[in-house]
């Protein structure tokens, strides 16, 4: 990350776009895209761009801080001569204490900059995960949103014809009609993965109750993320212990936010996957969680929240660098109308392909003033 620029303005603005349907979880809502953009231009009119993904109902970040600490950090910027991007990201990274969002925009617009500049893709910048190899070319699932049961059935089908290949399934809200949910994903498309998302609805009992049930029915999850409350690592380590051989992983969302999360997840075996997104924790501490993962086995996911085309592509791009990821779960774009939803290495069932990625990220998002 040596190359030299310096940077002549910035720009952060919240940019809004409507979404194709709500996206409901378990714990909340989006009904709109609602994003801070950041903007760095160096010297010579090259740009970097970063976009942090507010979701307040998950992390109790705001938008109203987000946008106050990347106009304070952007500001500090102007006029700065920059050769080490990766220090510069660390540097900045104090200030956003409890607003990683914030913090992952910023990362993002300094690391899209340097590789622009320094005429390489994004993925250039960060070295694969020890033992692994870059993956260019991978799928992301999509995901059914807590909803009908014909909602669920229209969104696996519509889904399945278009060529995806593994669905993850919100869930907790309405355990029975969850399950008729789940069955119904399983109807549509059959010789599909099935990933169940509680995003911290259940109890440990609970959840292994409602797994039995699926079980007798001959539904079962590759995956179950987040079952319950973040801080509730007794139930985790519960529900992994009694799900150990069973086929089914059990994967830390919420409750692992940092590299010290991560190691505490690990240490005492209470997952047996990590769901690693940017939003969460930057991309550098991110690239961090992903390679104590992956020295240790522990599969890994890469998810996203409320993100357009270009945070996607951006974490698209860590993923095909690190080469580490069983499961991508970056499908948002999907659920987004308008330019925001196109990302130039994503095509509409699902796979990425990076193979001939240009210089930088490879998406520029139309500021409100230009």
């Amino acid at each position: 990350m040596g190359t030299l620029f310096a940077i002549a303005d910035t720009a952060v603005a919240i940019i809004k776009s409507p979404l194709v349907t709500p996206f409901r979880i378990a714990t909340g809502q989006h009904d709109e895209l609602d994003n801070v953009f950041v903007r760095l231009r160096s010297v010579d009119g090259v740009c970097g761009y970063g976009e942090a993904a507010v979701a307040t109902h998950i992390t109790g970040e705001t938008v109203p801080a987000t946008l106050a600490n990347l106009q304070a950090a952007a500001g500090s910027l102007k006029g700065r001569k920059i050769e080490d991007a990766e220090a510069l990201c660390r540097e900045l990274a104090p200030a956003f204490a409890g607003n990683h969002a914030g913090l992952a925009a910023l990362e993002m617009a300094i690391l899209d900059l340097a590789s622009r500049v320094g005429g390489i893709p994004f993925h250039q910048l960060f070295p694969p995960a020890s033992p692994m190899k870059p993956r260019f070319s991978f799928a992301t699932d999509i995901t059914v949103v807590i909803g009908s049961l014909e909602e669920a059935r229209a969104t696996a089908r519509q889904f399945a014809a278009k060529g995806f290949t593994a669905f993850k399934i919100k869930i907790g809200k309405d355990e029975e009609l969850d399950l008729a949910r789940v069955l119904a994903v399983r109807e549509m498309a059959p010789e599909s993965r099935l990933i169940l998302d509680a995003n911290m609805g259940f109890t440990a009992q609970r959840m292994l109750a409602f797994l039995e049930k699926l079980e007798r029915r001959g539904a079962r999850p590759v995956l179950l993320e987040q079952p319950v409350l973040k801080q509730d690592w007794e139930g985790l380590t519960e529900i992994t212990a009694s799900l150990s051989g069973s086929g089914t992983l059990v994967c830390a969302d919420e409750s692992v936010g940092s590299l010290a999360d991560a190691k505490r997840a690990i240490d005492s075996n209470a997952v047996s996957a990590i769901n690693i997104k940017t939003m969460k924790s930057g991309f550098l501490e991110g690239a961090e969680i992903a390679r104590l993962a992956t020295s240790h086995g522990i599969p890994l996911m890469l998810g996203a929240m409320m993100e357009s085309a270009l945070s996607i592509t951006a974490s698209a791009h860590l993923a095909a660098a690190l080469g580490c990821f069983d499961f991508v779960d970056l499908d948002t774009t999907f659920f987004i109308k308008g330019e925001l939803s196109h990302s130039p290495y994503l095509d509409d069932s699902g796979s990425f392909d990076l193979s001939a990625a240009g210089p930088g990220i490879g998406v520029e998002p139309a500021f409100p003033a230009d």
